[in-house]
């Protein structure tokens, strides 16, 4: 409890003054991996920080590469001294291995930051995608939409979460599917 309590601080710390909006979408992600924390086991407790964590490398003293998830890993593992766990699933949230690749970061951030298999990984992308900027749930194809309208077309964001949706939204579906079997 103590991790997630810190994680939380940490957070507000970086992201409430400096992007406030940041701040109440990290709030609804922590929110949504707190509820389905149970699905995977052991890995509770790092589901919750990543979650509350998962865009720290937006905060505008944080920014070196431009791709919030590994600048974000970076920060928790090298400043914060976060877990590793929590480190990997912050660097690989919402399939960012398709970020990293259009953005030509994808063997650092493999080499660096592990791959996460299994329930862990689809249940922080789950949090993410299924809540809104400003911290309320939403249906993921909402979601996805609200994001590419953002972005706009041709931005490399844009581009990679219109090639990321049908593992994002499937990713939303085996979360879905364990909770409705519990």
């Amino acid at each position: 409890m103590a991790e997630i309590e810190r994680a939380l601080e940490l957070t507000r710390l970086v992201l409430a003054e400096s992007i406030p909006r940041r701040w109440a979408h990290s709030q609804g992600v922590g929110r949504k991996a707190e509820a389905v924390a149970h699905l995977v086991g052991d890995d509770a407790s790092a589901l919750v920080c990543a979650a509350w964590l998962h865009d720290v490398g937006y905060a505008p003293d944080l920014v070196v590469t431009g791709m919030h998830q590994l600048d974000g890993a970076r920060y928790l593992r090298d400043v914060a001294g976060m877990d590793d766990l929590v480190c990997r699933l912050v660097a690989h949230h919402s399939c960012a291995f398709i970020e990293g690749r259009n953005r030509g970061l994808s063997d650092e951030l493999a080499r660096e930051f592990p791959p996460v298999e299994g329930l862990a990984s689809h249940a922080i992308t789950y949090a993410d995608m299924t809540t809104t900027p400003d911290g309320e749930p939403v249906e993921v194809e909402r979601r996805l939409a609200e994001i590419l309208s953002r972005y706009g077309d041709g931005h490399l964001v844009a581009e990679s979460i219109r090639e990321a949706s049908p593992l994002i939204i499937d990713s939303v579906r085996v979360i879905d599917a364990a909770l409705a079997e519990r």
